[in-house]
């Protein structure tokens, strides 16, 4: 069995036994190796923790896989200090409650060819939810777009944009954006470099079990 991990598609493979679990590996009950949280029936057996609360290996997987999600299970273990089995398990419920939502490539936009970088703000006609919703699904549909938030103040959605050059960027302003339903009118800053880009989450917050 294999579970899906990298960007490029690379499988994580699972240890001999890990979906039946060994009990002595994954520190099941007081005595067990790992101790804490990560024993015990949820942690040792499917790779949840106690009362839903996240414990350190948990916490430290989730580090790990923002700084490098195409570690093999193997190397993940070794990185987080636990055998392979109970980490696989782990790995695969913070899959199935949502807390990983997938694995992408980080992607040099200017090797593409997308050298402008945009920051469009989109004000609406109307704000009701009607007319908001239409304008959210088409800005959806807009590969172009590649972040779209609603903001606080006017009723109106920040967008990310790229495009190849300012000529392109301006055709897809005015064929494209403000062409979309319920838009009154755009706002445009552009960026003249990128500090920091991708950056993982900040988990120092958490205060894991175990």
């Amino acid at each position: 069995m294999a579970s899906k991990n990298g960007a490029s598609g690379k499988t994580m493979r699972v240890p001999a036994g890990a979906p039946g679990g060994d009990d002595a590996e994954d520190g099941v009950g007081p005595g067990g190796p790992t101790g804490g949280a990560s024993g015990g029936l949820n942690g040792g057996l499917n790779g949840g923790a106690p009362n839903g609360e996240l414990d350190r290996y948990h916490v430290a997987i989730l580090a790990e896989l923002q700084r490098e999600a195409r570690l093999s299970n193997a190397e993940l273990a070794v990185r987080i200090g636990l055998s392979p089995a109970p980490t696989w398990r782990r790995v695969r419920w913070l899959e199935e409650q949502g807390f990983i939502t997938g694995y992408r490539a980080e992607i040099d936009r200017r090797r593409l060819g997308l050298g402008v970088l945009a920051f469009v703000r989109v004000d609406a006609d109307r704000n009701n939810g009607a007319a908001t919703k239409e304008l959210e699904e088409a800005i959806r549909q807009l590969p172009e777009v590649i972040a779209c938030h609603y903001i606080s103040g006017a009723g109106t959605f920040e967008l990310e944009v790229m495009a190849t050059d300012l000529d392109a960027f301006s055709r897809f302003s005015i064929d494209t954006l403000l062409n979309l339903p319920n838009v009154k009118d755009i706002h445009t800053s552009f960026s003249l470099g990128e500090v920091k880009a991708g950056g993982a989450l900040p988990l120092g917050h958490l205060k894991p079990k175990g």
